[in-house]
Parts: structure tokens; C-alpha cells; sequence
């Protein structure tokens, strides 16, 4: 019997968590537009419902895209991205898998990041010696004068130190405050600083205030420990067709299309002031719902709600990508114009068009979060 040769590990093969996602998240997806929308999740704020997608789809271990293969600086990018958005663990458990880790220094970095923002400094001090490339970079020679440090070769952590303070374009006053005080002994390091996982894990060390540092999402992640939960959503009291909605898309349950119509029944009724909120509810429970019967078409076309800022090309793409039920692609595609909306999240002309994404592509617990999010955002 012949035996088929089993393919290579990708960037997307080794498991995170169990997300409850299917082997083929991937298929069909664009390369280019996880490179180009990776990196973007680890450097800008996210929505609740955007950070929880992220999160979801990253987590998941399933065979990349056609045509990805071992791409390392791919796989770093997925690993810094769900440590930045609160998924350490899902992040340390990828790249303790991840090979060739000794000779690609983005990968190496992700791993001792995620190593200490999850207090084993001692693992990341071991990638830091394992490295054979680009030892040189300024990170390392940071990491390395506080391992040498931690290790009691203080001669040696010093000069490691000077080195990199040496360096006038990468001087980080920050660092140089909080190593010097360990070289010295502890005394006179100042405030804490959060902003990754090396000033964290100096900042732990000297047994300075952690609560009195304002933490980047990954170190606040970390601090909190363990690992980021479903989205439970608190939906206030009161009577309105919107509450109503919120309620039931929350709670799993359908929103019946009687309270679609009311919705859109209302927003053409409400006065000019209060129409732009109104519609905004309308549209998103009509984008969850689906746009059944002429009559329900019709009132939905009547919005006057303006198109919003995301390039028509990527609509066009994650229309199709829905279409087509590409899950990680659909994802990819919604997540890139939410990383551009940060931390408040999409418009509703762009919440809706993720909303109608997703649930075509089956992601239907994602498209909830989308709605009530923007439902409890409207006023």
C-alpha cells in the first residue's frame, strides 16, 4: 500500500488552543492578505468583538493557505499577534513547536517575548543563547545583559549593557532606567513600565508597582493570567426593540424578523437628530438577519446611512470571501478594517458588511459578538 508523505509544517499548522474551528479554516485563502493584516493585529487596538475573532482564528492549528509553507516570519507574526491581544499561552504553546527557532531572529524574539510575559525568564534566556543569527540586534543584547544578570555574571551584564546603551538610535531611556537599577542592586528604578515583555519581566524582578503602569494588552493579559474566555456580554435593562435585540443575539437566541421590521419601521419614523442611531441599530439586526421578502428590501434600501471609509476593493473581497464560505479569509478581511477602526470598532455601514461576512462564511458566534457590540454601542 502506498503511503502518502505527510506535508510540511506551515505557519498555521501547530494548535494554539481548541477554538472549536475546522481544518479548513485556511482553504482558499490570500497569502497576501494575511501578511498584510498580521502585523497589523499586533500593533493596533482591537474592539472586544474584533480582539475575540482575532483570538479565535489565530489560535487555530490548520494546514495555511496553498502556497504558504514554513514561512517563519509568518509564523512570528501569528505568535506576536495573540500575545499582543491577550493570548499568551496560545502564543507560547505555537512556538514551542515552531522550528528552526535558532536561526530566525523574529521567531526567537516572539518566543522569548511570549516566554517572559509568562514568567520564564529562564526559557527566554535560553532562546536568547540559542540563537545563531542576528545576535547582535539591539533586543538581544538587551535580553541578554538581564539574563546575564539574573545569572550573577554581573561583569558581564554590565558590559552587555553598555553596548547596547551605546548605541545613540536605539538608546531606550526607559530600559537603560530599569537595568541600571538591577545592575545596581534594585535601588532607585522608578515606576514600573509595561510595554512588553522584557521591561515586564524587569519591572517583576525589581518587585516594582506592576499596578501602577498602564500595561500593553499582552502584559495585561499576562498579569491577569490564565487564558481569555468567551465574550460575556451585559445588556442594560429596558424595553426598546434594540435592547431587545441585544438581548436575544447575546443570550444565542434568533432575533425574529417582526423585530427586524420594527427596527426599520422605527428608523424611518424617528426625527433627524436621532435618525443617524436608529438606522445605525436597524441596519446592524437587518445585516444579521438576512434581507427576506421585498417589503423588508425595500424599508432596508430607504437607510440613509452613508457609506464608510474602507476601500471598496476589500468590501468587494470580503463579500466574496463570505460568499464563497473562506472562514479564515472572511476573517482576515474583517479584521483588517477593524484594525484600522481600532479600539471603538467599525462604523455600522462596516460592522454590518463584517456581520453579513461572517455569518455567510459560518463563523455565526463571531457575527453575534459583532451585533451586540454595536447594538450596545449605539445610543
Amino acid at each position: 500500500m502506498a503511503v502518502a508523505p505527510l506535508a510540511a509544517p506551515d505557519a498555521f499548522t501547530a494548535v494554539g488552543r481548541d477554538t472549536g474551528l475546522s481544518q479548513d479554516l485556511w482553504r482558499g485563502a490570500s497569502v497576501d492578505t494575511l501578511a498584510a493584516v498580521l502585523p497589523k493585529l499586533a500593533a493596533r487596538p482591537l474592539s472586544p468583538a474584533a480582539a475575540a475573532l482575532a483570538r479565535r482564528v489565530l489560535a487555530t492549528g490548520a494546514p495555511g493557505p496553498q502556497g504558504l509553507g514554513a514561512d517563519a516570519a509568518m509564523l512570528a507574526a501569528r505568535a506576536n499577534a495573540l500575545a499582543a491581544l491577550g493570548d499568551v499561552k496560545a502564543a507560547a504553546a505555537i512556538l514551542a513547536r515552531a522550528p528552526g527557532l535558532d536561526r530566525d531572529a523574529e521567531l526567537s524574539r516572539a518566543a522569548a517575548e511570549s516566554a517572559l510575559l509568562s514568567g520564564e525568564d529562564a526559557r527566554a534566556c535560553g532562546v536568547a543563547e540559542a540563537l545563531t543569527v542576528g545576535r547582535e540586534d539591539i533586543y538581544w543584547l538587551r535580553l541578554r545583559s538581564y539574563c546575564q544578570a539574573l545569572g550573577g555574571h554581573a561583569d558581564q551584564a554590565q558590559l552587555t549593557f553598555d553596548l547596547a546603551q551605546a548605541q545613540p538610535q536605539a538608546r531606550d531611556p526607559v530600559f537603560g532606567r530599569l537595568m541600571g537599577a538591577k545592575l545596581a542592586g534594585g535601588g532607585g528604578a522608578g515606576a514600573a513600565s509595561l510595554r512588553n515583555g522584557l521591561d515586564y519581566a524587569l519591572s517583576r524582578n525589581l518587585g516594582l508597582d506592576l499596578a501602577a503602569a498602564k500595561p500593553a494588552p499582552g502584559v495585561a493579559a499576562a498579569i491577569a493570567g490564565g487564558q481569555p474566555g468567551e465574550l460575556a456580554w451585559t445588556v442594560p435593562a429596558g424595553s426598546s426593540d434594540r435592547l431587545a435585540a441585544a438581548r436575544a443575539l447575546a443570550s444565542g437566541q434568533p432575533v425574529a424578523q417582526e423585530l427586524a421590521a420594527r427596527l426599520l419601521d422605527g428608523a424611518a419614523k424617528t426625527a433627524a437628530a436621532e435618525r443617524p442611531s436608529t438606522q445605525a441599530a436597524a441596519l446592524i439586526v437587518a445585516a444579521y438577519t438576512g434581507f427576506s421578502g421585498p417589503d423588508l428590501r425595500g424599508r432596508l434600501a430607504a437607510l440613509s446611512l452613508p457609506e464608510d471609509r474602507t476601500p471598496v476593493g476589500r468590501n468587494l473581497a470580503l463579500d466574496a470571501a463570505g460568499q464563497e464560505h473562506l472562514a479564515g479569509e472572511t476573517a482576515m478581511l474583517a479584521l483588517w478594517s477593524c484594525a484600522d477602526a481600532g479600539a471603538v470598532g467599525p462604523a455600522p455601514g462596516e460592522r454590518a458588511r463584517i456581520i453579513q461576512a461572517l455569518r455567510a462564511a459560518g463563523l455565526d458566534a463571531d457575527a453575534r459578538n459583532f451585533a451586540v457590540e454595536g447594538l450596545l454601542a449605539t445610543p
